[in-house]
């Protein structure tokens, strides 16, 4: 069985943007993502899981280094200043590589 490594984006934001920030990842290069519900507490107070504007969502990447890095950088300079936004990259090992 093989493995390449790639990174894993998770991005949880407001779920307001979710209907914004998949044109950003396809412009940026990613092939896919996956979005979920999310329910937490941070800086910003508690956040619910509905799909509303109060609610928060789960957005994973799968991609290449020179894409998540892009990515995060640009979430960094258009989002953070007016979202509530937590972005991490992970070192993770993929099977079927040609698909991220």
């Amino acid at each position: 069985m093989s493995h390449v490594a790639r990174k894993l984006l998770t991005i949880v934001t407001e779920s307001a943007l979710e209907k914004i920030l998949p044109e950003d990842f396809k412009k940026l290069g990613a092939r896919g993502f996956t979005i979920t519900e999310a329910r937490g507490q941070g800086s910003r107070g508690m956040r619910s899981g509905t799909w509303d504007e109060n609610g928060n969502i789960r957005i994973e990447i799968l991609c290449d280094s020179v894409t998540a890095d892009a990515i995060a950088h640009h979430l960094q300079t258009r989002y953070y200043d007016d979202y509530a936004m937590v972005v991490f990259i992970s070192d993770v090992m993929v099977l079927r590589p040609d698909k991220f």
